[in-house]
């Protein structure tokens, strides 16, 4: 009986365990509420009759307010006070091109209300972690494939949908968008998107006042980045949330102790050349220091992981404090980062 006691007891432990490292990201948010509703520019602007789009005009600039000026920028055609503006906007929204994109975005997204969804327990949960800040309005749109999101800190965060048709999409190959890019531009890489845009916005790199940018800055800056985003998106596959495939996912996670070992041992860490930086830390099919099978921005990984541990380890500190720190040094000492 004694045994069967032990027994009963130690798997108890196990579970408790289990369960802790699973409900880490995983935090109540059942008492907030949020009325959110996208709205989406694409349809008002194409579905009209070209002929009616100027007479439309004061109505969009009601409905869409700031979020229309950004638009405006994106797509260069200026101000929208610009006596050039609204003939500007009907050309661009009677070019046959871009009136082709408009129906490939709806074939996509012809219901957007798991987007909606997606999004509303996502600002739920920045509500959870910062109860004063606004939530943005949100919206959709096409840009002529120039911006996946569009976002003004406080107030505006916009989905480029013909930045996610899918990776068998037909432009992308014509506009000489890389593979490992278009792998990502899929819509189940939305909500991870619009989210590490919202917090780049809202924690921009020169904002938070780092003392010095390095490799170990942007490393530390990038993984509070993606920690964000996990806590924001709980229940999302770390596959979508870093942007790797399952194979990159595992080289990562097999592959940790070793990458942390080589940025040490060749003195990487504190180096301020850019072009460094952008290797570890930027855009590419794989990290050139590491190995082929490693994803671009594996560096990334690490700093995430970085501030996983630190987060762990201190308690005391909660999110709003994490994505202010601007010590790194102290993020990696208070960290106690031993991969192994």
């Amino acid at each position: 009986m004694k045994g069967k006691n032990t027994f009963l007891l130690i798997t108890v432990i196990l579970l408790t365990l289990s369960a802790c490292k699973r409900d880490e990201y995983r935090v109540n948010i059942s008492g907030i509420e949020l009325d959110m509703k996208i709205r989406r520019l694409e349809q008002d602007l194409f579905s009209v009759n070209p002929n009616e789009i100027t007479g439309k005009i004061p109505e969009l600039k009601a409905r869409y307010g700031r979020f229309l000026q950004l638009f405006s920028y994106v797509i260069n055609i200026g101000q929208v006070t610009d006596s050039a503006w609204s003939g500007d906007l009907v050309s661009f929204c009677t070019d046959k091109l871009n009136y082709e994109v408009y129906e490939s975005v709806i074939s996509v997204f012809p219901d957007i209300s798991w987007i909606e969804n997606g999004m509303k327990d996502a600002f739920r949960h920045y509500l959870y972690y910062f109860p004063v800040k606004p939530v943005p309005e949100v919206y959709t749109c096409i840009t002529g494939f120039n911006n996946s999101l569009i976002a003004m800190r406080d107030s505006v965060l916009a989905i480029g949908l013909d930045r996610y048709l899918g990776s068998d999409s037909k432009y992308y190959p014509q506009l000489q968008i890389y593979k490992y890019q278009a792998d990502r531009m899929t819509p189940d890489h939305i909500l991870s998107d619009a989210m590490y845009g919202w917090a780049s916005v809202e924690w921009e790199f020169n904002g938070v006042g780092y003392s010095e940018e390095n490799v170990l800055a942007e490393m530390i800056h990038e993984g509070k980045l993606m920690y964000f985003v996990k806590c924001m998106l709980p229940e999302e596959k770390d596959e979508l949330i870093f942007g790797f495939s399952e194979a990159q996912m595992n080289f990562c996670r097999n592959n940790e102790s070793q990458m942390w070992q080589y940025l040490v041992e060749n003195n990487l860490l504190f180096k301020t050349d850019q072009l460094v930086i952008r290797k570890l830390t930027g855009e590419a099919p794989f990290t050139s220091y590491f190995t082929k099978e490693s994803p671009g921005r594996a560096a990334v990984w690490v700093g995430f992981r970085i501030v996983e541990s630190f987060m762990r380890n201190n308690r005391n500190f909660n999110l709003a404090d994490m994505m202010t720190i601007s010590d790194v040094q102290s993020v990696l000492e208070g960290a106690r980062y031993n991969p192994r």
